[in-house]
């Protein structure tokens, strides 16, 4: 008969092993946001994780967005990528807006369904576009600590 502490050790070692394999998938990305500009501090590549998490250029490093932010996040994915079964995604209709005259930000997004592109200036934009290029400048300055 075993020992109880061996048997409470190796209850212990299963209950860990368990746990560090319990991990789960890693979060679905909502989209990545890729901006240029003619301006210092426009570069910016910028992935947001539907677990609240943003990707700020070439850090690995997760950083916590709001979850006003996050709340944001997800309802552009729909509008990205459309409703199951009700209305198709900007993206899915893979909308690129040419940049007005003068242009200062100029940005790519690419979701599940597809990819968008357009510009601060680009006419005739739908209202998700003003909001992504807010959410990418909020998210910019605040979870990821850049100037712009």
């Amino acid at each position: 008969m075993p020992r109880p502490s061996a048997v409470v050790f190796a209850a212990a070692l299963a209950v860990a092993a368990v746990a560090a394999g319990c991990s789960g998938p890693a979060p679905a990305d909502l989209f990545l946001v890729q901006r240029t500009g003619s301006i210092t501090g426009a570069r910016l590549t910028l992935r947001i994780s539907d677990d609240g998490g943003a990707y700020c250029n070439s850090s690995p490093k997760r950083r916590d967005i709001t979850s006003a932010q996050l709340i944001e996040a997800r309802a552009l994915r729909t509008a990205l990528d459309g409703e199951q079964d009700k209305h198709v995604g900007l993206a899915q209709r893979n909308l690129r807006l040419a940049p007005g005259a003068i242009t200062t930000l100029s940005y790519r997004v690419r979701s599940e369904g597809g990819t968008v592109v357009f510009s601060d200036t680009s006419a005739h934009q739908p209202q998700a576009f003003y909001r992504l290029a807010k959410l990418t400048r909020d998210v910019a300055q605040g979870a990821c600590g850049l100037a712009r």
